[in-house]
Order: C-alpha cells, then structure tokens, then sequence
C-alpha cells in the first residue's frame, strides 16, 4: 500500500510542474490550472488515508473540513467579481501562511514545546513566517478593499519598529532551539510576536508598493508550505512550497527592480506610503479636453495604437471593451499593442489577467522594456486608468517619493490621451504632470463608458 501511495504522489508531483508550466502562457492556462488541481487533489487524497495508522478517529473532522473549505472556496470562485481578484489572492494566501503556522504549533503541542535544536528552530521559523504572512495578508486584504485605510495603522518610528521585532524574534528562535524547549508561556509570547510583527510589516505600505508586498508575502507562504512539507512527510506539499516559494522570492526582485527599490528595503519594511492628504509638489498648467467623436476620428486614421491599461481599467471592468476597440482598429489597419508596466494594477501580472480574460492575444502585450520602445514611435497612446506607472515625475522630480522608478516613458509619443474620472491622484496620492503636458489630452468619464462612446463613433466611420 505504501508503495501505491508513493507512485500517486509522484505522478501527483509530475502534474503539478505540468501544471504550472502551463500557467505560464494564457493560451495553456487552463489546461494547467486543472493539471494543477488533479495534483493537488490526488495529494490531498494520499494526504487523508496515508499512513493510515495515524489517522485514528479523525475522518470526520477531515471531511467536515474539506466540505466546509470547498462550499467556501465554490462560492467564492463565484462571486468574486475580476475587480476583487487582488484582495481574494491576498486572502487565500494569507490562510495558507495560516495553516502551515497551525501546524508548527500542533507540531510543538504533541512534542511537548521540546526537541532538537534543529528540530526547534525549524519549526519555530515556521510559525513566525506563517503568522507572518497570514496576518500580512490580512492587512494587505484590507488596504486592497478599502476597508482599511493608511492612516488607520499608523506606527511612529515603523522602520526602527520592524528591525527591532525581527531582531527579537530571531534571536529568541535561537534561544528557545539552543535550550531544547519552550513553556506555553513563552510559546504564546513568541505567537503574539509573530502576529504583531506580520501588522507592523505590512501597515507602513501604501500605494504603488502593494503588489511588491502580495508576490512577497506569496513567497514567505511558500517557504511555509515547504517547511510544513519536510515535518508532516509530504513530499508534495515540499515541492509545492519550493516552486511557490522560489518562484515569489523569483518575482518579488523582479518587482522591486521594476519599483527602483531594493530587497532590503522591501525586508524592513521601508516602502513608500502616502500620509492622509499628502501629494507630492503642486503641479500647474493648463487640461487640454478632447472630445469622444475627435479621438475616435485620430484612431481611425493612425498607424499605430497603444493601451495602457491601469487599475481603473480593473474597476470599470472595461477589458472586453478594450479588446473590441482592438478588433475594429485592426479591421481599419491600425497597429494595436499593450503596453504594460510590472506593477499596474494591485498585483503582479494583474493587468495580464483582466486582458487575458478578454481573448486578447498574449503576443500584443509588450513588457516594459519592449513598451517603452514601442511608445517612442506611437502615433495615439490611450491610457485607460493607470496613473503612477505614467507619472514623470519618476524621472523629472527628485523630491518625488517614486523618483528614480521606471514609468511607462510618454514623453516621445505623439499623443497621449488619458481616460479618467477626474483629476484626483493615483493610488499613490501623487499628482501627475503628464496630465498637463504639451501631448496630453483628457478625456473625462468611466473608462468603460468612454470606450464604448469611442467604440460607436469608429464602427460610423
């Protein structure tokens, strides 16, 4: 029997690198997501019934758990609208964090809070990073719903703070696994720290900074699924953590190269945030408006065409129409390409998402390096709610707090027209110069129904 359970678990293993390969291009996305699930699935199933002397009388919590847990998760696969995907992530892996923090601590209760000292440290790192995470994420949940604003978590001194309660929790791993065991008294102490540490870590974060944190926080969930995998002996759930965790601690440098930040300052929690009512210097000129009939007439008679999709494109879930503007330009001969930047939207590849779900093809969006070549000879670049990924001041204002940040580069392209509700600031809270650039024209109202406006002007020309 336990020769049988291994082969399912490595054909398990084998489906789920499959799997995620696959996930590497929309094209073979689904196949892979349900290549992903059957692995996942089968070692859930090895996971319940091997080794089955350890199992005692506990299937009925085991099924009252996956009954409950897969009602909650249909549901939610559901009814969470596209616009909600980056707060439902950021949810799902904070839970993840959770579980394999849940194990460290049946894992120290059914040793008595005792054992080795590798034994100790090992498992009290993984406590700390699944608290860490769960509740990191729970704060990252918040800020991305707008239930939680920045200004209601404020720590004075955050950075100092951080250093100091990492510092703590370190060295008391060390102290614990160096004595062989703890007290519950000191277990509950050091639980409460990795809580507090995981709130203090992700409050100071505001902004353009969040999908740094969400591929961060991803990463830590990763390697606590790992660990969880090396103390409960499985071996699918180690290589699950392995592939998630590389791979975020993969993306998150990705992410901090494309925000101009280091990983050291992403560790210690020196990310920008915006204080209530703080924009950056004041910015004057003159909004020059363009109206839905001129801009559908430019389109038509174009070359070539940029999107720059943002996060307000996400909102006005306006992808679909993107796209139909793309097919009726493309009818005309225009060139279309999106031009997307690393960090638009609230999480890494969120904008890749919402286009994808729109059948657009994979080989019209450019990354950034491609974009930024792409726009220097672009006739007509519509920016459809992005704002910070735009904003020159990254490159223009050194009192600027994203200054130094790569953008998505307007300043060569020969028109630029930005859909947006109003003037107020990105999510960022600072205000954009490039709205009153010498090649920048407005265009004001939700970014779906102006598409749609345009869509109806071009199909009468």
């Amino acid at each position: 029997m336990t020769v049988f359970f291994d082969i399912l678990l490595f054909i398990s293993s084998i489906l789920l690198i499959v799997g995620l390969r696959k996930l590497s291009h929309p094209e073979s996305a689904n196949n892979g997501n349900i290549l992903a699930a059957i692995s996942v699935g089968l070692g859930i199933i090895v996971s319940i019934f091997y080794p089955m002397e350890t199992q005692n009388n506990n299937y009925l919590f085991i099924a009252l758990g996956i009954i409950i847990g897969g009602i909650i998760g249909l549901i939610a696969a559901k009814k969470v609208a596209m616009t909600a995907m980056p707060e439902m992530v950021s949810l799902f892996n904070g839970f993840g964090g959770f579980s394999a923090a849940l194990i460290s601590l049946i894992w120290l209760i059914n040793h008595n809070s005792s054992g080795g000292y590798a034994d100790l440290s090992v498992v009290l790192f993984n406590l700390f990073l699944g608290f860490v995470a769960f509740t990191g994420s729970m704060v990252a949940f918040g800020k991305l719903s707008g239930k939680l604003k920045d200004n209601h978590l404020k720590i004075p001194y955050a950075s100092i703070v951080n250093i100091t309660l990492l510092i703590l929790a370190v060295v008391l791993i060390g102290v614990f696994a160096y004595q062989g065991k703890l007290t519950h008294v000191h277990l509950i102490l050091f639980t409460v720290l990795s809580i507090i540490y995981g709130v203090t870590f992700v409050a100071p974060i505001g902004g353009a900074d969040m999908p740094v944190v969400i591929s961060l926080l991803n990463s830590l969930t990763g390697i606590t699924a790992a660990i969880s995998g090396v103390m409960t002996d499985n071996k699918l759930m180690l290589l699950g953590g392995i592939l998630v965790g590389s791979s975020g601690i993969i993306l998150t440098l990705l992410m901090c190269v494309a925000m101009n930040r280091s990983l050291v300052a992403v560790l210690f929690g020196s990310f920008s945030s915006a204080k209530a009512g703080e924009t950056a210097n004041s910015v004057n000129g003159v909004i020059k408006e363009i109206s839905v009939s001129d801009l559908a007439i430019q389109l038509a008679y174009t070359e070539r065409v940029a999107i720059i999709p943002g996060y307000g494109m996400a909102v006005a879930q306006a992808q679909k129409i993107v796209k139909d503007v793309e097919n009726l330009l493309a009818s005309k001969g225009v060139e279309l390409k999106y031009t997307i930047h690393p960090v638009a939207g609230r999480m890494p590849g969120h904008m890749n998402v919402l286009l994808a779900e729109a059948n657009v093809n994979y080989d019209k969006l450019l990354d950034l390096e491609e974009s930024n070549e792409y726009l220097s000879s672009t006739d007509v670049a519509i920016v459809v709610g992005a704002n910070d990924v735009v904003n020159p001041s990254a490159k223009e204002d050194p009192s600027s707090k994203i200054y130094g940040m790569p953008i998505l580069d307007l300043s060569q392209t020969k028109n630029v027209v930005v859909l947006k509700r109003g003037m107020n600031p990105g999510y960022a809270g600072i205000e954009n110069p490039l709205f009153f650039k010498d090649n920048t024209k407005m265009l004001f109202s939700d970014a779906k129904k102006s598409l749609e406006s345009i869509l109806s002007e071009l199909k009468q020309l």
